[in-house]
């Protein structure tokens, strides 16, 4: 299929496109996840499946292609790699995280299609870890859990010999036709961005030092688990005010970023869905969007009055959900922090994955997904540009922390600062 339309966040990744080392379409734009596996598993089956999923699915055998404004071009479906090893003995839950971790530093190339691949490790017959890893241009946060759902019924429809049961999977291609049919924003969505940023900026981190003209960037993974009572209280405040969890870490951070910058008025860029279409919500595909949370933090000392505001502004904000490259048309300069070599914009979210994915049958198998991931990485999967900040409200109830940065702008002292200066503040908070 040739000649199909970009979807505005296609656009919008061709807009920090570096060539394969780095940006978008760089070799570790990836997301990777993985499941631990209680039960026996036949890999052939395995490999039959993962097949299945890059039929059914025709974003992972696309390519995006910049010419002419841009289109992307769909391929015939071919075999994905999966690979089988024997895992070590020890301790299997680290030794299961560290296989994640390996995964997630391995470069996946744009180029190479399907752009999906699976890792198996074996500890024995009835234990083993699964890793699912995907290039970022042709997935996010939500797709993963569809793509390890489909995995799921794919196997055991193979191993059982009987139909597949799943829900119709639209195209990806059919959302950037639809999106360019029906998704440019109305004028008063624009109005409300225009009179809401402008002036403003993206409010960025200080690095240790600019990226130094003959390095690529190398992105690192700062790992950390907020202990069981500050989790509790966290959840519990942000109950007592009406707010969800992501409210009050976002509230934190933007008081640290007023502290580390000076400025009153914050803009921290988040991610949302950007699955405007119920019709959608099976399609694999890079649907989520950015979207800037700008919070004025004069005259605020403690956190229940910053989370007040932030709450406000994240309503705000959500009900203007729009994509980020027609903020950025209205008020170009909010964008500019990205080009500074000085400063990184780092995104803040709260992962939500979907519940589906948590738990998955293959069979006889049982799947659990690794969410506790407690390792950080010296060079971890990359994003485009800045920085990432993803915390997570785990099913044991703690709050897990993954801060992603430029290992050739900071040090890891700096980051690991800032990730404990971040507990530091909501325990002295919340105590």
């Amino acid at each position: 299929m040739t000649g199909v339309p970009l979807s505005f966040n296609q656009e919008f990744l061709l807009a920090f496109d570096k060539g394969d080392a780095d940006g978008a379409f760089g070799e570790r734009h990836t997301l990777v996840d993985a499941w631990r596996i209680s039960g026996p598993l036949e890999p052939e089956v395995i490999q039959q499946a993962l097949d299945d999923v890059v039929a059914r699915h025709d974003v992972l055998r696309t390519t995006v292609v910049p010419d002419g404004g841009g289109r992307q071009v769909v391929h015939p479906s071919g075999p994905a790699e999966l690979s089988v090893r024997a895992l070590p003995g020890g301790d299997r839950d680290l030794v299961a995280e560290e296989l994640l971790n390996e995964v997630d530093d391995q470069p996946l190339n744009v180029r190479e299609l399907p752009l999906v691949r699976a890792v198996l490790g074996q500890f024995d017959a009835d234990d083993s870890v699964l890793v699912l890893a995907t290039h970022h241009v042709a997935s996010d946060d939500w797709s993963m859990g569809l793509l390890a759902r489909d995995l799921a019924a794919c196997y055991t429809a193979r191993l059982t010999s009987t139909p597949v049961e799943l829900p119709a999977a639209p195209q990806y291609a059919e959302f950037a036709a639809w999106q360019r049919r029906h998704g440019h924003p109305d004028e008063a969505a624009l109005a409300h961005w225009r009179n809401k940023l402008t002036g403003a900026s993206m409010t960025a981190v200080p690095t240790d030092r600019p990226l130094p003209d003959d390095r690529h960037d190398v992105y690192a993974a700062y790992r950390s688990i907020f202990d069981d009572d500050l989790s509790a209280r966290l959840q519990a405040f942000a109950r007592s005010v009406r707010s969800t969890p992501f409210m009050v870490l976002l509230a934190a951070h933007q008081m640290q970023l007023r502290d580390m910058t000076g400025v009153d008025a914050v803009m921290t860029p988040t991610f949302t869905a950007g699955r405007y279409q119920e019709h959608f919500n099976n399609t694999v595909g890079p649907f989520f969007n950015l979207l800037p949370l700008l919070t004025d933090l004069t005259g605020t000392r403690h956190l229940r009055d910053v989370v007040g505001r932030v709450r406000a502004s994240c309503f705000e904000a959500y009900a203007h959900d729009i994509p980020f490259s027609d903020i950025v048309d209205q008020v170009p300069r909010i964008a500019e922090p990205f080009g500074d070599p000085g400063g990184a914009v780092v995104a803040f979210q709260v992962l939500q994955p979907p519940a589906f994915a948590d738990e998955l049958t293959l069979g006889r198998a049982t799947g659990s997904a690794i969410r506790e991931r407690r390792l950080s990485q010296s060079r971890s999967s990359s994003i485009p540009n800045g920085g990432s900040w993803a915390l997570e409200v785990l099913r044991s109830g703690r709050i897990a922390s993954n801060l992603k940065y430029n290992a050739n702008t900071f040090d890891e002292p700096t980051i690991a600062g800032i990730a404990d200066d971040l507990r530091h503040r909501l325990t002295a908070a919340l105590t």
